[in-house]
């Protein structure tokens, strides 16, 4: 715009303000839920992979092809060579390749995380028993140096059989040098 001496005046740009979020820009592709759109995908997957759908694909083509047979012909809607019905199965099989192989790629993905799950919970379980192996063989360590209950019955046995050999070889005394000397103490029981 000129101004009052000739000169030209630069354009005004809005302001910017920093403390308010930017109007959203219109976008000529819609926005869509990837999420959403996969587990639709394999529900129609599943779909298609069932004996329901084979079923009802078959009675569909069946009573097409005999209504454009047996009907009056002005109701006939895809005469003889059916290239309607053939127009109809291919574009439902070009679409159903993509969804079936987006329904396999979301499962493959699936499956790599329950794997690696699956190796992360063997690596804690294979720690988590060498752990306690190195515990019961730390055990077996200690436990050769304790006094087992057998081993205290083998000493027994012997301090037995030492005391029985003192006694036959020292006939009138008593089992015990300390009964002898000072008679047998009552609060011994």
């Amino acid at each position: 715009m000129p101004t009052e001496g000739g000169e030209r005046e630069a354009p005004r740009r809005p302001r910017i303000r920093l403390d308010q979020p930017r109007a959203p820009k219109r976008k000529l592709i819609p926005d869509y839920d990837p999420e959403a759109f996969g587990r639709l995908s394999e529900r129609i997957a599943r779909f298609l992979g069932t004996g329901r759908f084979i079923v009802w694909m078959t009675v569909l083509i069946i009573v097409w092809v005999v209504w454009n047979i047996v009907a009056p012909h002005d109701l006939r809607f895809d005469e003889y060579p059916f290239i309607f019905l053939t127009l109809m199965l291919s574009l439902q099989a070009s679409y159903a390749a993509p969804l079936i192989l987006l329904a396999q790629n979301r499962q493959d993905d699936r499956d790599r995380v329950n794997l690696e799950q699956d190796r992360k919970q063997n690596e804690r379980s294979i720690a988590d028993t060498e752990y306690l192996s190195r515990e019961m063989a730390a055990l077996r360590i200690g436990l050769g140096e304790v006094a087992t209950r057998d081993w205290i019955r083998s000493e027994l046995q012997d301090l037995i059989k030492e005391l029985e050999e003192q006694r036959q070889s020292a006939p009138g005394s008593g089992v015990f040098p300390a009964e002898r000397e000072r008679g047998r103490d009552v609060d011994d029981r």
